[in-house]
């Protein structure tokens, strides 16, 4: 039986090898969500009721229950739930999977949810939830602020690491996964009451900043400067660069710079602070308009004084050793490339700044687990670096959650003069092309309530494009699909969520003297069933989502629920229904909207008043 939640509860399954470490299994072979008590969400105490049958119904096989789990049933017409371990369970108990699932039947106690419980086929579990039941638990539902959905991280600390854009550089296409994907991560760990740090590690140290320097000193055009900051600054180092590139003496100058700023020098480091005040003003100006904010924002330089000493722990542990004059650490048992940790030249890498970095994270917040949201690219670093820190006896657990690139129809990012397409560009964009689409559907809002709802609009498709895919899978971004009305879009979703709200204002227009919506709720027809289901499914949903690390889980889940109720707004009198049912439709519309609006907000995305 499932016992140890808490390491479910992370997405993880742990096995013993012999000493005080766990090992990381990367294939979950069984859900994410841990069985519990009444009070926990639905799936999981139809498990936990499972596991006790079969502990009861096969003493002594008690190490098998937690192979046992309700899962949603991939057809409904034969029921909401199903179970259908007796396949797997049949060559471990000796049994067919068809004798397994009567067994157990035959000690299921009644459950207050289910209807009925039913085997079929060779061994089939399914599982029916009572419309009684159903009732009684929406009308929970829609007293309870967080929806029903337990706070499963409370008391536990995470830290996710996102964005992390270069100083003197904009913002780009390629920015926008790791900080929407981050962000919506980050918001999810905190509605199920985790104490999420969230923290903008920005690239504001190394070598580039000494050709900078070195190229402000001498291209500086302060009227650019004034008026494109981020744009200049960028230029100024790619003709410093350019420069680098052909002059032997411009790159020793460079050279020269980085080390007077690495020192300490008073002029340099005004000058790399100005490079950076410049940067977070614009960063900030474009995580505003996104609606993001971070709990920090430490940069590499700030453990830069610290790596020396990261470089003298792994000496003390025996782990470095030295090739062609670089400092390395050999992964050879991992099967993994060196890794080095110190340049011939002296300098430190990347690794050895992370390395540094999860050190003080880990004093400063004993955090249980620490995230890392970046592109596929970066994965063999990410297992090098997370190898020497489990060498180094570092306990908290450390996961990368990767992500495949964005691309374009064309399978570039560049514009027509070969320039990556900056975000704000995209944004900028996103917005126009939402206005054109409310311009032309209504006429009877402002200009400003239009451009207020193309904000929210464009913004949303643009997000929801994104985490609406598996985040691994390589993403192909068109307009045409991003702010569809018709599919699986933001747009779609914020007017489901609108039109849901609007039945109550059509409600108290026609029944002015009604004395409200304090009837029971009731769950009869099909249509209406179909949307009681999904509502009841939101706390698995949700919580799937965030322990898997996977925000398209609850995309997925919010466009489902949005077709049920499309289907039952088109087929079911709201407003000619009889008194009380008529309420209790309006009550089920509303906490449809709620749960929609809840769910959107938790990927970052707004709701407009109107559409």
């Amino acid at each position: 039986m499932v016992e140890n939640a808490r390491d479910l509860q992370l997405g993880l399954r742990f096995r013993a090898n012999g000493s005080n470490n766990a090992e990381i299994m990367t294939e979950p072979q069984k859900p994410d969500l841990p069985s519990g008590p009444p009070g926990a969400t639905l799936e999981q105490q139809l498990t936990q009721w499972l596991q006790a049958a079969f502990v009861q119904a096969y003493p002594g096989q008690e190490a098998l229950a937690d192979q046992l789990f309700a899962s949603v049933a991939t057809d409904e017409q034969f029921g909401h739930y199903q179970c259908n371990a007796a396949m797997g369970l049949a060559r471990h108990l000796r049994q067919s999977p068809r004798a397994i699932a009567d067994a157990l039947s035959a000690v299921l106690p009644p459950h207050p949810a289910l209807a009925s419980v039913e085997v079929a086929g060779p061994g089939f579990i399914n599982l029916t939830l009572s419309d009684d039941w159903m009732s009684e638990a929406l009308a929970a539902m829609d007293d309870d602020a967080r929806l029903l959905v337990p706070e499963a991280g409370k008391g536990r600390t995470i830290l996710f690491d996102y964005s992390s854009p270069n100083i003197a550089k904009p913002m780009h296409i390629g920015h926008i996964r790791s900080t929407v994907i981050g962000n919506a991560l980050d918001r999810l760990h905190r509605f199920l009451g985790f104490t999420v740090i969230s923290d903008n590690h920005l690239g504001d140290w190394g070598t580039q900043f000494g050709i900078l320097i070195l190229g402000y000193r001498n291209f500086l055009d302060e009227a650019q400067l004034a008026r494109d900051p981020i744009g200049a600054l960028e230029a100024l180092y790619v003709k410093s660069n350019e420069r680098k590139n052909e002059d032997p003496e411009w790159q020793a100058q460079a050279r020269q710079e980085l080390v007077k700023l690495q020192q300490g020098d008073p002029d340099s480091r005004a000058l790399w602070e100005t490079f950076v005040a410049l940067s977070m003003k614009e960063f900030n100006r474009i995580y505003d308009r996104l609606d993001i904010r971070f709990d920090l924002c430490r940069g590499e330089s700030y453990y830069h004084d610290q790596l020396p000493a990261v470089l003298d722990r792994l000496r003390a542990q025996g782990l470095v050793e030295e090739s062609d004059g670089a400092q390395v650490v050999r992964l050879d048992e991992e099967k993994l490339p060196l890794c080095i940790v110190r340049k011939s030249d002296g300098a430190f890498n990347y690794a050895t700044t992370d390395i540094a970095t999860v050190l003080a994270r880990v004093e400063a917040f004993a955090p249980e687990a620490i995230v890392y949201v970046t592109d596929e690219r970066q994965q063999l670093h990410f297992k090098q670096f997370f190898t020497i820190c489990r060498k180094l006896g570092i306990q908290t657990e450390l996961r990368h959650v990767w992500f495949g690139l964005m691309r374009l129809p064309e399978g570039t990012f560049s514009t027509r003069d070969g320039n990556v397409i900056k975000l704000e560009r995209l944004l900028d964009e996103a917005e126009e092309r939402a206005l054109q689409l409310i311009q032309s559907a209504d006429t009877s809002l402002s200009d400003e309530e239009k451009r207020a709802i193309a904000r929210t609009v464009g913004l949303g498709a643009v997000k929801y494009a994104d985490l609406s895919q598996n985040p691994q899978s390589l993403v192909t971004f068109t307009w045409e699909k991003a702010l569809a009305l018709d599919g699986n879009s933001a747009p779609y979703l914020q007017y489901a969520c609108v039109r849901a709200r609007g039945v109550l204002r059509k409600y108290q227009e026609s029944y002015p003297d009604s004395s409200g919506l304090d009837v029971p709720m009731h769950v009869g027809e099909p249509a209406e069933r179909d949307v009681a289901v999904r509502l009841l499914r939101f706390p698995d949903a949700l919580t799937r989502a965030t322990l898997q690390y996977r925000p398209n889980l609850l995309a997925d889940y919010l466009f489902d629920l949005a077709q049920a109720y499309s289907r039952f707004y088109q087929t079911v009198p709201f407003l000619q229904a009889p008194e009380g049912i008529r309420e209790s439709r309006i009550r089920l519309s509303l906490l449809v909207a709620r749960t929609l609006e809840q769910g959107l907000n938790l990927l970052g995305i707004q709701v407009p008043e109107r559409m």
